[in-house]
């Protein structure tokens, strides 16, 4: 008796355990009757009818990462790359998740790898690495398709890396190196010919503006020999005047300058190292100061000449 009502303890407890079941948060477990699928149990506390009623399959509702394994994948152009992944997605639909396909998680990398395939293999190698969220886009739109039966969303898909061969990543790199040192020396050549232009157009202005100096200079320096020679005239006719009026001075005064122009030449010479004066040189002082008797005559006929004009005008 006492055996038969242990027995019917354990039984009791073990229906209390299959009856009474817990979700977690983020699970949601499919309900079995006599192994046929009735209904899905959400996170919380429920019921089960024991022996009729089973827990089928715990479905994880959360987000989940998928790792997609490397593998080579054939380029348009017959160049092979490896290219590996992961994919971002969600289980919406416990009840397919759990009986429409076999092995959810294998079945999304297989179906996402053959994808990869054949996205890239429409495209060449440039293409390949240079439109890399185009793929992804391209990736994800036909992924998410194929998987909506399964109940599950993809939410992303990224390719990590595409590697080209080792002997094409030499070959790019010394693609790039040439363009790169190709670059430089046409900025290069373009700057010494910019410096090239800018030093011709230097030289331009500095020969117009030598140029305009020397024409000023040749303009001031004919300017000066006209007033040198008007003065010159000038200076000849006072002391003709002079002459012709009867005045011994105005011959004094040539005899004086062409002496005087004679001494200058004289000392300026440059194999001249000894000057010897003529004894007579009260002679020159003589001329010189017939040069300022002259000066001073003409002044005091001039200073007459303003007196007798202004008496007139009076």
């Amino acid at each position: 008796m006492n055996i038969l009502i242990i027995i019917l303890l354990l039984a009791g407890v073990l229906a209390l355990f299959k009856a009474v079941r817990i979700v977690p948060q983020g699970f949601e477990w499919t309900v079995e009757r006599f192994g046929k699928y009735t209904h899905t149990m959400s996170p919380g506390l429920h019921l089960l009818i024991p022996i009729a009623q089973d827990v089928g399959r715990k479905v994880n509702m959360m987000e989940q990462v998928l790792e997609i394994p490397s593998q080579d994948v054939i380029t348009k152009d017959n160049a092979v790359v490896k290219v590996d992944g992961v994919v971002f997605f969600q289980v919406l639909d416990a009840a397919k998740a759990a009986y429409e396909v076999s092995n959810l998680e294998q079945a999304t990398i297989a179906l996402v790898m053959t994808n990869i395939r054949t996205a890239i293999g429409s495209m060449d190698l440039d293409e390949s690495l240079s439109k890399r969220d185009e793929i992804n886009a391209k990736l994800l739109g036909v992924v998410d398709q194929a998987t909506h039966p399964w109940g599950i969303k993809a939410n992303r898909i990224e390719l990590k890396d595409i590697q080209p061969p080792r002997d094409l990543i030499d070959s790019m790199a010394r693609q790039m190196k040439a363009e790169r040192e190709k670059r430089a020396n046409i900025l290069e050549a373009e700057g010494l010919r910019q410096a090239e232009i800018l030093r011709a157009e230097g030289e331009k202005q500095g020969a117009i503006l030598q140029a305009e100096g020397k024409r000023e200079a040749a303009f001031r320096e004919a300017e000066a020999r006209e007033r040198l020679a008007e003065a010159e005239a000038k200076a000849t006719t006072m002391v003709s005047q002079a002459i012709a009026s009867g005045d011994v001075q105005a011959i004094n005064y040539f005899v004086a300058q062409k002496y005087i122009e004679a001494l200058k030449d004289f000392a300026n010479s440059p194999n001249q190292r000894l000057m010897i004066l003529p004894t007579e040189v009260t002679g020159v002082m003589g001329s010189i100061a017939g040069i300022a008797e002259l000066a001073r005559d003409s002044a005091d006929k001039q200073k007459a000449s303003i007196a007798a004009k202004a008496s007139k005008q009076s």
